[in-house]
């Protein structure tokens, strides 16, 4: 009887600290395969940029696996609701022992775990499905076993569970025979994306992470927000794909912390972890939030307004307000957005052009590289005041302040909105109407204190009902 073990790697796809791999080769060889579902995930509004760093990063697994003799194998079906009999059959045929993973927090994925692990019962085949791959996997519970609704609580209790349950990032699986030989050939679903700013490659990823934490750690808290400055990991993409593990970056803040005399558990990056465990954990506690349900039922009845004029031109950065211009435009144009605008442009979208914030969800998704249901949600959510821990109906951000606070020079506009570079600093975030019609340049989608108004009145009519 064999004792060869399958690991079934998804949104996991990286060798250092990958629980499922080391434990599985704990039990003996192992081999390892890999499900494309191109059918779920165009149903998943995932972006090509995305899917094409997935290829990539397929593609420097199995070349990595090889060199220490593990096979990786691809298989390929249209949607989730195939991949049970398919890893079924694909263990039978080849007599593997059983079939390791780490789990996944939203909802379809959760369905489909748990229907593999009903198939293979019945097969008799082995499986071991491990806990959700988060920095805290455990149930965060408030005393009163509930989960928390508020983040600021939140992270308290998440930080002492993990001082309490840390371990190290789990080592690379060991060599177990001869190098294989691949032949990758580039899969029909992969994209286009920007792979001078996001190397596939695992060596470069933690090349990235050491830098960001050497250079820019320490001031991340005060720099982050400011968009023209490279103050941010851009580790996001990788995240999204599990190309780098929560523990290595767990262990890299409290290395660098140590190393420029800061409390590790003081850091501000850190708490952007527990955002991420925060918004996932909230999917495994509230499954509507993966039906297109807004968190607080009661938003569900705000009446969106049909803009299709508007929709447009906030989708092709033709506002007429620089900033959100100009980060419309940098999500199209490289696949990522500063958080800080992503912010700004939920909160223009939802609020004042009281646009239903689902629309911007999903095109967020179909155009991000680091696109993840759970965080992109949450954002979304909270800037449109229908979420969990969510703004509050009355915040509605000023744009054009918003861009003189934390683009003061321009920088940033001019970067993406070229067409306005010769103004000075002051006029960039507000150009005349003389300006605007001199550079071809839109006059705003709307008027802004009656847009926010609006917005407010149509949010607080719901707590007079």
């Amino acid at each position: 009887m064999t004792t060869t073990q399958l690991v079934w790697l998804r949104n996991d796809l990286r060798l250092d600290d990958n629980p499922a791999l080391y434990l599985a080769q704990q039990q003996g060889d192992i081999e390892v395969v890999f499900v494309a579902c191109p059918g779920q995930w165009l149903q998943h509004d995932e972006a090509a940029a995305k899917q094409g760093l997935k290829a990539d990063s397929v593609k420097d697994i199995q070349q990595q696996l090889a060199a220490k003799g593990i096979p990786l194998h691809l298989l390929e079906t249209d949607m989730f609701a195939d991949v049970p009999t398919l890893l079924r059959d694909f263990c039978q045929e080849h007599a593997f022992s059983a079939i390791w993973f780490n789990q996944e927090t939203p909802l379809d994925e959760r369905r489909r775990d748990q229907a593999v692990v009903d198939t293979f019962a019945e097969a008799g085949i082995a499986c071991h499905a491990l806990e959700t791959d988060l920095l805290v996997a455990l149930p965060v519970l408030t005393q009163q076993d509930e989960p928390f609704k508020v983040f600021t609580p939140y992270y308290r209790r998440w930080l002492q569970i993990l001082q309490d349950t840390q371990r190290a990032p789990y080592p690379e699986p060991e060599k177990q025979g001869k190098q294989l030989n691949v032949d990758w050939q580039q899969p029909d679903w992969s994209g286009d994306y920007r792979d001078d700013i996001w190397p596939a490659a695992e060596d470069k990823i933690r090349e990235k992470l050491d830098k960001f934490c050497q250079k820019r750690l320490k001031a991340y808290s005060e720099r982050r927000d400011f968009p023209a400055e490279p103050a941010t990991s851009l580790l996001s993409p990788y995240l999204s794909l599990g190309r780098i593990g929560p523990r290595r970056l767990l262990a890299a803040i409290q290395y660098h912390c140590g190393a420029q005399k800061m409390h590790w558990q003081d850091n501000v990056w850190l708490q952007e972890l527990a955002w991420r465990d925060f918004y996932r954990q909230l999917l495994l506690h509230f499954p509507r939030l993966s039906m297109e349900k807004p968190f607080k039922p009661e938003t569900d009845q705000v009446v969106w307004a049909d803009n299709e004029d508007g929709f447009k031109a906030w989708c092709e950065g033709q506002t007429g307000f620089p900033i959100v211009d100009a980060a419309m435009r940098q999500l199209k144009q490289t696949g990522w957005m500063h958080n800080r605008l992503r912010m700004i442009t939920a909160s223009f979208l939802s609020k004042l052009l009281l646009i239903d914030w689902r629309r911007g969800e999903q095109f967020f998704m179909q155009h991000l590289i680091d696109g993840e249901f759970a965080a992109n949600n949450g954002g979304w959510q909270w800037s449109a005041s229908t979420g969990c821990d969510a703004a509050p109906y009355f915040r509605v951000f000023n744009p054009t302040r918003q861009s003189e606070r934390f683009d003061p020079e321009g920088e940033f506009i001019r970067r993406f909105v070229p067409e306005l570079k010769d103004l000075s600093n002051k006029q960039i975030h507000d150009p005349s109407d003389e300006q605007r019609a001199k550079l071809g340049y839109p006059p705003p989608v709307i008027d802004y204190k009656p847009a926010r108004k609006h917005a407010i009145e149509a949010f607080a009519d719901l707590k007079n009902n």
